[in-house]
């Protein structure tokens, strides 16, 4: 009798997708390829983060050169040259350029930074009780218990006696998410929301509302009425109360401008974070940018400035995070005065046009959700798969956990040729849903 042998079950703990994972042999540009030969469309760009293709070889000279010269070097220790030019070019990447910027490994480290300076800022300026950070209903600011808890990504909430006390404490101006909405369509007005939230927790308590410019991967792409990021400006000034940005999916570019809040003049945030487009997938990398005038004001108080952390300002992340903004430049993606992904756009609502499996489409620029009906979300991503497309799920995005869909997110350097395979396939793909 032949014994056929079992594979050893993995000493891996990692989350999982609805679908197995692909052995794979390399990545270049917009394509993986599997170990078979078989090559995939990155669709989704990672998990929207691979912003400008695998494998460029402006990073992985960068890269190469920086490995045989220094990988680490303690910024406290040893001059932090390459992260100072680092700094300095972020944020003029972002067109903030006198901004502050603190550099740290992830979007997650990044948040935790924004909410610390935002509130030594609120103590520098003699508020001692301004320590509460009010989010929406339905946004994600990273993975730790404190920004969780913060959160509004419905199926990954803490426990409620892990939350520290903490929720959102307002809803965002979207379909079926701002409950109790006065109009048959979200407005600007509905920063209303936002406002009752500041009376209600008290002012003199609040340091800053934290909110995505537009909606990430919890709800795939819902986009602010026009009007609306001016507004909570407004507000939060009327109170005292700074205003932090996570861009740290939607800057760089992904939204079609350098930061998602470009689309709505006169809304720029105190603090804006900063993390997928800046690593690129190359490395763990983000940033945090903060007003010059408000970094003065904690300077001067003598307050200490957060920790950043051990692999927080590297040689090798600022050689890495320069050659990626290099290429940004290249491409246009920082560009101010251009929206660009319009290609993206059309072919996302000519795929979608008359499909029966598709709810809604939402997004900007090179990021857009796809909702679908209920229960299809894995038959979908299975299709696409099979006909060489990678695309990224979203799910549990309306109020009772339930909505799902997937995520349209391409590197900002593909080609017409692969948009052209993005948008034909993934049309085809759902045809095949009834």
């Amino acid at each position: 009798m032949t014994m056929t042998a079992q594979k050893a079950p993995s000493q891996l703990l990692a989350a999982r997708l609805q679908i197995p994972p692909i052995p794979y042999s390399h990545a270049a540009g917009s394509w993986v390829y599997a170990a078979d030969g078989t090559r995939y469309l990155d669709g989704a760009s990672g998990i929207v983060n691979v912003n400008i293709g695998h494998a460029h070889p402006t990073v992985v000279e960068a890269l190469r050169d920086q490995v045989g010269i220094c990988t680490y070097a303690s910024p406290g220790t040893f001059a932090p040259d390459l992260m100072e030019q680092l700094a300095a070019a972020t944020a003029r990447a972002v067109h903030r350029p006198d901004d502050r910027v603190m550099f740290t490994p992830t979007g997650t480290h990044a948040t935790e930074s924004a909410i610390a300076l935002a509130r030594l800022v609120q103590r520098a300026r003699g508020e001692e009780g301004r320590h509460k950070i009010l989010t929406s209903s339905l946004g994600y600011h990273g993975n730790s218990a404190f920004v969780l808890a913060l959160s509004g990504h419905r199926s990954r909430r803490p426990h409620a006696d892990d939350s520290f006390g903490l929720a959102p404490a307002f809803n965002p101006p979207y379909p079926d998410q701002h409950l109790g909405c006065p109009f048959p369509a979200c407005r600007a007005e509905c920063v209303r929301a936002v406002r009752d939230a500041i009376v209600a927790a008290g002012p003199e308590t609040v340091a800053a509302v934290l909110m995505e410019p537009v909606n990430g991967t919890t709800g795939g792409g819902y986009v602010p009425p026009a009007g609306y990021l001016r507004a909570l400006r407004e507000v939060c000034d009327e109170f005292g109360v700074l205003v932090i940005h996570d861009e740290v999916l939607t800057g760089l570019g992904r939204c079609g401008l350098p930061l998602a809040s470009h689309h709505t003049p006169g809304s720029a945030a105190d603090i804006v974070t900063l993390s997928k487009g800046l690593g690129a997938g190359y490395v763990p990398l983000a940033a945090t940018m903060i007003s010059p005038n408000l970094a003065e004001d904690i300077l001067a108080s003598g307050k200490w400035l957060p920790l950043m952390g051990t692999m927080s300002a590297t040689p090798l992340q600022g050689r890495a995070g320069l050659a990626v903004l290099s290429v940004l430049e290249d491409l246009g993606a920082l560009d101010r005065d251009e929206v660009r992904g319009a290609a993206v756009g059309r072919l996302v609502a000519d795929a979608v046009r008359g499909q029966s499996v598709v709810k809604d489409v939402r997004g900007l620029g090179y990021f857009y959700g796809i909702e679908l009906a209920p229960g299809t979300v894995g038959d979908v991503m299975r299709i696409t798969r099979s006909r060489g497309l990678l695309l990224y799920p979203y799910v549990g995005f309306r109020p009772d956990r339930t909505g799902e869909g997937l995520l349209v997110a391409p590197p900002l350097n593909a080609t017409d040729g692969d948009l052209d395979f993005l948008g034909e396939t993934l049309r085809t793909s759902l045809e095949q849903i009834a």
